[in-house]
């Protein structure tokens, strides 16, 4: 693997800082008027008209290096001040300690009524971001409450996130809010750098002193530069390798960078993009017809795409602008029918589930509803009255389920991602047997709210894309706690771990796989392709060791072999399938009439539940750093790769064995994602094989950063 173009303030303190922009964020400290315009909240800290307008001397440096690291592709987050308008998240130190000073200047505390609104209060005018640093749409913005960035905030998960190493530091103040927060940002292991030039504060004495302990000691917490060794090391590295524009390509869509790129060069128009994702569509409905449910026209789409480029004329263009996508026809958007491909259950949606509205905030384009098992029941494509879907790479063999169209119309290059679901596998099995990458967070992390139950406790939203970058663009999206969700998890509940600025491949990270007897249910492609698989994530800095597999075997057998299958009952509603069982699909009607007639009694649900507590409480400990825990587990995505034929021969045996390295995936609470690792060749073609690496629950940054390092090896072959 070529190495990370790295940049240099070669003549930082105490010794060159030396940087990956891949894995970089310039973070703007607190940039607000009320720090930097008169008549604000620092105008009041500082107490000198003269000392307070000086600082605002920093903005034209702290513009170029903002416009340099955005040409540059990398991550920029803006953290305001400031407290809620009832003030709970003040503590009474600080609303009260500089005020009741006998000898001080503070006249006026947080909260105080000011030319620029209350002080230090979220959504009045002082709180905002200078208008000459506002953020783009999709740079994130951390409203933080105290002088450090990381209390009461989501600053820590959206670093590791992005995956993000090394950090350069600007705004204000220097003595205060900006080396309290590169103080924090070395705690948790990321490598930082103030640019001396694109700070300030309101004693230069305070500020001269507070950068020096910072890279003091040999760098006890860190580096001090200059934004011209940042303009000089960014414009050397442009010399070495110019931007160029990507070509267009008929056949397929650009990867979402690339698209952004042509758009924003002048070359492409949403509305050539539509034209040709349809012309694409017609195409392929020629090959494989069970592919959509419904989808927009092509006037409704192309009138959609010609609102949005007038939206945005002038203007910066959202994340995901022009970039079109389809969902699995169990998610609702308003005014169109979802029909979980069962036509008695079919309904008008009133409103668009929270996730999909997010992508249509963001610039994306919505195309139609895709295809899938009925009810979301079965990972295997071939449970719909709506025909049923193959694989890109075979007629003969199956897309997977319960997301078939999705994983299929991203593959066939129909549009740039699609969003499915996953309760015991849906999203990840057709993207292994697609050939794509298949993304399921951690549950309770994306919104289910509009999206058809199969088993609310389990379900969760899946992302599926050609490779994992654009899964990635599309997760930073849509990963947005829902507070009107039953079942999500705040951001303070999910789990954080140290960063290593030397990267996966330098730094090193751990992984597990299952024991022998268990991969000897795959087939012998598979296995083969498996081992293979394991020697390349060794080669990529892994290093493999021994897990207790058993938490995940057990806990796979509680989903269909328990109780809790009674729960895809409660989400149907009980009296709609006494109703309307003779309309399901015969495989989806065996499988629930099978529960129905189940002679479980009340009381093995709840012994069931606490079985499934305590494999979670196991599989947890497996994955946590500070007991020992490893980073990944590897596993293959299926244990083989049927035909339609075999599968409608034994729909729920065959389903069940497909199923085997994803069912306890959700129930022990796992985030875990799908890349391909290899092809099984044979005379009439060759067919995809994938293997999912599985994190603790929260870790999913973790998971996506080895996974990338993986398939950037593969993608090397």
């Amino acid at each position: 693997m070529a190495p990370p173009v790295m940049l240099s303030l070669s003549n930082a303190r105490p010794y060159a800082y030396n940087f990956p922009p891949a894995t970089t964020a310039l973070l703007i400290i607190d940039m607000q008027r009320d720090f930097v315009d008169k008549n604000g909240f620092g105008s009041i800290q500082c107490g000198n008209d003269e000392i307070h307008s000086a600082v605002r001397t920093i903005v034209p440096t702290i513009q170029k290096v903002l416009e340099m690291s955005r040409s540059l592709g990398m991550t920029v987050i803006h953290t305001r001040e400031g407290h809620r308008p009832d003030l709970s998240d003040l503590p009474a130190s600080k609303k009260l300690r500089q005020v009741s000073n006998p000898n001080g200047h503070h006249t006026m505390g947080i909260g105080d009524r000011g030319p620029m609104g209350r002080l230090l209060v979220r959504g009045e005018w002082g709180h905002d971001i200078i208008d000459e640093l506002r953020q783009l749409p999709g740079e994130p913005v951390i409203d933080k409450p105290g002088k450090g960035s990381y209390w009461g905030t989501g600053l820590h998960r959206v670093l590791l996130a992005r995956g993000i190493t090394h950090i350069l530091v600007a705004g204000v103040t220097t003595e205060c809010c900006v080396t309290t927060t590169l103080r924090e940002c070395h705690d948790r292991g990321f490598e930082c750098a103030i640019l001396s030039d694109c700070t300030g504060g309101f004693d230069q004495q305070q500020v001269t002193t507070s950068m020096d302990i910072i890279c003091g000691q040999d760098g006890l917490f860190g580096f001090i530069g200059e934004s011209s060794d940042f303009f000089a090391s960014a414009s050397k590295s442009r010399e070495l390798t110019p931007p160029s524009t990507p070509p267009a390509s008929e056949d397929t869509l650009l990867p979402i960078a690339q698209l952004q790129q042509r758009y924003k060069s002048g070359l492409e128009s949403p509305e050539k993009v539509i034209q040709a994702v349809y012309d694409r569509i017609e195409k392929y409905e020629k090959i494989d017809s069970a592919v959509w449910i419904t989808k927009q026209t092509r006037d409704e789409a192309l009138v959609a795409a010609k609102a949005l480029s007038e939206k945005f004329v002038g203007k910066p263009m959202p994340p995901l602008y022009g970039i079109p996508f389809a969902l699995k026809d169990n998610i609702d958007v308003e005014g169109v029918v979802t029909t979980a491909t069962l036509e008695s259950f079919a309904y008008t949606a009133k409103s668009t589930a929270p996730a999909v509205q997010l992508l249509l905030d963001a610039g994306a384009l919505y195309i139609g509803k895709l295809n899938m098992d009925q009810l979301a029941t079965g990972l295997s494509g071939c449970r719909s009255p709506y025909g049923t879907p193959h694989s890109v790479y075979s007629k003969d063999h199956i897309s997977g389920g319960s997301s078939s169209g999705s994983a299929v119309a991203v593959a066939a290059g129909l549009v740039s991602f699609a969003l499915g679901s996953d309760t015991a596998g849906s999203g990840r099995i057709p993207a292994a047997f697609n050939g794509i990458v298949g993304f399921k967070p951690t549950k309770g992390t994306l919104s289910a709210r509009g999206m058809v139950p199969a088993c609310k406790s389990l379900d969760t939203l899946s992302i599926i894309a050609p490779n994992l970058t654009d899964a990635r663009k599309v997760w930073y999206i849509v990963d947005k706690y829902d507070a009107e969700d039953p079942y999500a998890k705040p951001e303070t509940t999910l789990s954080l771990w140290k960063a290593d600025f030397r990267g996966a491949k330098d730094g090193g990270f751990t992984f597990g796989v299952p024991p022998l007897d268990v991969l000897a249910t795959c087939s012998k492609e598979y296995q083969d392709l498996f081992q293979t698989a394991i020697q390349k994530l060794r080669s990529c800095g892994g290093r493999q060791v021994e897990v207790d597999y058993t938490p995940f075997e057990k806990a796979s057998d509680l989903l269909y072999n328990a109780s809790l299958v009674h729960e895809r009952i409660a989400s149907i509603g009980y009296d709609f399938l006494i109703k309307n069982i003779d309309n399901l699909h015969p495989t989806t009607k065996a499988l629930f009439q099978a529960a129905l007639d189940s002679p479980a009694k009340p009381w093995n649900v709840f012994h069931d539940q606490a079985l499934q507590a305590q494999y979670t409480m196991q599989a947890q400990k497996i994955f946590n750093p500070l007991e020992g825990g490893i980073d990944v587990l590897l596993v293959p995505s299926a244990p083989c790769h049927p035909t339609i034929k075999e599968m409608e021969e034994d729909p729920l045996g065959l389903n069940a064995k497909v199923g085997a390295f994803t069912h306890a995936g959700n129930v022990v609470d796992l985030c875990g994602v799908s890349v391909n690792a290899g092809w099984v060749v044979k005379e009439e073609g060759k067919l995809p094989f994938g293997v999912t690496f599985l994190g603790g629950s929260g870790f999913d940054g973790r998971v996506l950063d080895i996974a990338a390092v993986f398939e950037e090896a593969v993608g090397k072959e």
